[in-house]
């Protein structure tokens, strides 16, 4: 281009100046090209001008858009949640339960003893990818209370660690069997960095081994926020979970796991959590 303006013209004007090329080939575009541009830096300044506080306006506009500090409400604060436990396990019977919460859409936490995922790592690996919690209930479902601070760390601790080779990660709460706690089994677990998890409502199924008591109980104890303790060693437990979950769907029961329940709330290891008296 710039060859043949040398032929036709003998310089190039802009913005009211004239610029006479004195050099062939690129050079002679280089020069004309920065003359160019120093004759309009007026036009540039405007255009960048206008750019930046059209982006600085939209910026002001997003930020009143989203006021300061506005933090979405944690799920349970949104939804009337409950989580629904199972202890025990894993067992034969726990395959029907997952099928069952997966087709509510419902997760819930198991607490495992550590000697059934030794003999059923595809059962836990499938709890676990299936999004449901998993807690630490010791090895051989002992009182702890009555165990030794030795006996009491290789119970939860040899748990622990076959759910790590299990699953992948070391579970984050502990349930006591029977709920047998006291100030020297939360220093061990303090010591052990769990917190201890009972309940809010027992359904006592594994002593009513009926189904429509044990819907009944489920439903009776039902409430926001609240942990329901279950069996899935017990079948009419499994068979009552249909009913259960339908009929506290209409009550519009979110089921969910004992993380979601807890809002972001971290307990501190060996604390018991609902609080006793609750």
């Amino acid at each position: 281009m710039w060859r043949k303006a040398r032929i036709v013209m003998a310089g190039a004007c802009a913005a009211g100046v004239c610029v006479v090329p004195t050099a062939t080939g690129p050079a002679t575009a280089a020069t004309t090209e920065t003359a160019i541009a120093k004759a309009a830096p007026a036009k540039t300044a405007t255009a960048k001008t206008a750019t930046a506080r059209a982006v600085t306006t939209e910026a002001a506009t997003a930020k009143a858009a989203t006021p300061a500090g506005a933090k979405k409400k944690p799920y349970c604060a949104r939804y009337k949640c409950i989580a629904l436990t199972f202890d025990d396990g894993p067992w034969p019977y726990t395959p029907a339960l997952l099928d069952t919460l997966k087709k509510h859409r419902a997760k819930a936490t198991f607490f495992l003893l550590g000697r059934k995922v030794a003999n059923r790592p595809e059962l836990t690996r499938r709890i676990h990818e299936e999004g449901h919690d998993i807690g630490n209930h010791t090895w051989t479902h002992p009182s702890l209370t009555e165990l030794s601070d030795g006996e009491v760390f290789e119970e939860v601790s040899s748990t622990s660690d076959i759910i790590n080779q299990t699953i992948g990660e070391t579970p984050d709460y502990m349930r006591p069997p029977n709920g047998a706690t006291n100030s020297r089994v939360a220093s061990l677990m303090a010591d052990l960095g769990l917190p201890q998890i009972l309940w809010t409502g027992s359904t006592l199924d594994w002593q009513a081994r009926d189904t429509k008591v044990i819907a009944q109980r489920t439903l009776k104890l039902a409430r926001r926020n609240g942990v329901i303790l279950l069996h899935d060693i017990v079948p009419e437990t499994v068979k009552a979970m249909p009913g259960v979950l339908t009929a506290l769907e209409k009550r519009h029961y979110k089921f969910v796991t004992l993380t979601t329940l807890l809002q972001g709330r971290t307990l501190r290891p060996g604390e018991i959590y609902p609080p006793r008296g609750r």
